[in-house]
């Protein structure tokens, strides 16, 4: 036994963590294989919804049908929160929450490494969660809820022999983390053309809805020193854009100052002056920011940085004043509209995006008025539009008039339907002009003789883009728009 396989659920810093054990366990000279062949299989997990946990206990049963012999190794966000849950699920070896995910590789590769000899896991502290510990900070796994009760009767049978690990992820301090590639390559080319780089973790704030505090812990930066490390490496591997993440990608740097001496300012807008002083990359592209750390200074940086992609994400959630108190978020509707006023008026072509959650509790027809009118006047170009998930623990999960699953499904493609509409025709104000973008792939459509080649590509303000020819991935490219596409443009060279 000396193969394994990774498969992550969620986020771009799920991703991360999963790209850091992958590179632990080839370094550890393990074979990288599918789930079928595999000797163990690590389930990085996600928990920020019921139907994320679901996902997991799916490919738990999945993996266990198809390769009963593997070693299943849960981790992440879920394994932190329920590893008693997960403990029990048939075929499942090990749980190890995120306050002990620096161990997962050791563990697999120990496992894998021991060529069929009985496996065991090394010391460790296995928590046990219980009603009395229910209030303190990390032990949010001990509250019951009904996606338990619904785990529990998939699994109908207990798993003794699984071990879990798991302890207070406030106590800690590490960012694990590795850049996430975009594709692979192909007998086509080259297509590892954009890198994910997490650069922070964990979060401070409280948002009443939201698990991943207690399941990631306080805010915690990559060092500079560690950032710049990483980045220069993937730019000596060639590639051309490098997309900064995180849980609370605008607090980075904050916890640097209860430990600095130096007196150095450590803020976002800094590390992204040092990443472009420090290093080559023809490109840096910012994800998810919330919307009051878009302060003017990175507002004015982004626009006027020609290195840095034209593009915004801030977090909205909700355009109603009322419903944005009782999810505990920190800014109101005016202050969310003046960031985006701002971005707007100093990137008039930038791609500006926003989080929206529909059904949180309370949330009547009219509040939900409010906010569909206010995404209609605000310039959004594309929404991650999503459901409220009751979260066990969570202050949300426990509020009255909780809004029933078919009327936040109405008001989700009411939201789609209205966001179609923005982002066709923020696209088709591009037609006959030029745009900046960068190359990800090619297809030489072997299937049908005659069809032309069409290369796709990804603007700098974030839109899907297709050019005719043979073009080569992982390069800029400037590209004239000569029509609107289903889902983007379509362009040739300038």
């Amino acid at each position: 036994m000396s193969n394994f396989h990774i498969l992550n659920f969620g986020c771009r810093a799920t991703q991360a963590d999963g790209a850091a054990i992958e590179r632990e366990m080839l370094a550890s000279g393990l074979l990288r294989t599918d789930e079928t062949s595999a000797s163990v299989v690590v389930l990085n997990s996600c928990t920020v919804t019921a139907a994320a946990d679901a996902d997991v206990r799916a490919a738990v049963r999945r993996i266990h049908r198809n390769n009963p012999l593997a070693k299943i190794l849960v981790t992440g966000c879920y394994a932190q929160r329920a590893p008693q849950e997960l403990a029990a699920l048939p075929g499942v070896a090990w749980v190890v929450g995120n306050s002990h995910k620096s161990q997962v590789a050791g563990i697999a590769a120990s496992a894998a490494l021991s060529a069929g000899a009985p496996v065991s896991a090394p010391p460790h502290s296995q928590t046990d969660h219980n009603a009395n510990e229910a209030d303190e900070p990390g032990n949010i796994s001990a509250l019951i809820s009904l996606d338990q009760i619904a785990a529990a009767e998939e699994i109908g049978s207990v798993n003794s022999a699984a071990e879990f690990i798991s302890g207070d992820i406030f106590a800690h301090t590490e960012v694990l983390a590795a850049p996430v590639f975009e594709g692979d390559a192909t007998a086509s080319g080259f297509t590892r053309t954009r890198a994910n780089l997490k650069v922070q973790d964990g979060c401070n704030n409280r948002c009443s809805f939201c698990i991943i505090p207690f399941v990631r812990g306080n805010s915690r930066s990559l060092s500079t020193e560690r950032v710049i490390a990483e980045a220069e490496q993937l730019v000596r591997a060639g590639f051309q854009e490098i997309v900064l993440s995180g849980i609370n990608l605008g607090r980075w740097g904050r916890d640097f100052e209860r430990h600095a001496s130096s007196g150095r300012n450590d803020r976002f807008v800094n590390l992204l002056r040092y990443l472009l002083n420090r290093t080559a990359i023809a490109k840096l592209r910012i994800s998810s920011v919330e919307p009051m750390d878009w302060s003017d200074e990175l507002i004015e940086l982004v626009a006027q940085e020609p290195r840095i992609a034209k593009h915004a994400h801030l977090p909205l959630q909700s355009g109603s004043d009322r419903i944005l108190r009782q999810m505990h978020r920190k800014y109101r509707p005016w202050h969310y509209e003046e960031k985006v006023t701002k971005i707007r008026a100093a990137m008039p072509d930038a791609a500006v995006g926003a989080d929206v959650m529909v059904g949180f509790p309370g949330e009547s027809d009219e509040l939900f008025r409010e906010t569909y009118d206010f995404i209609a006047r605000l310039p959004f170009t594309y929404l991650h539009v999503f459901s409220f998930s009751p979260r066990p623990g969570t202050p949300a999960a426990m509020l009255p008039d909780q809004v029933p699953v078919q009327c936040a499904r109405q008001r989700n493609r009411l939201l789609r339907d209205l966001i179609a509409q923005k982002n066709a025709a923020f696209r088709r104000g591009f037609v006959g002009r030029t745009l900046e973008a960068i190359i990800l792939s090619r297809s030489n459509s072997p299937s049908q003789p005659g069809a032309a080649n069409v290369a796709e590509a990804l603007t700098s303000n974030f839109i899907k883009l297709t050019l005719d020819g043979d073009r080569a991935p992982n390069q800029w490219i400037t590209s004239q728009v000569t029509a609107l596409t289903e889902a983007g443009l379509h362009a040739h060279l300038a």
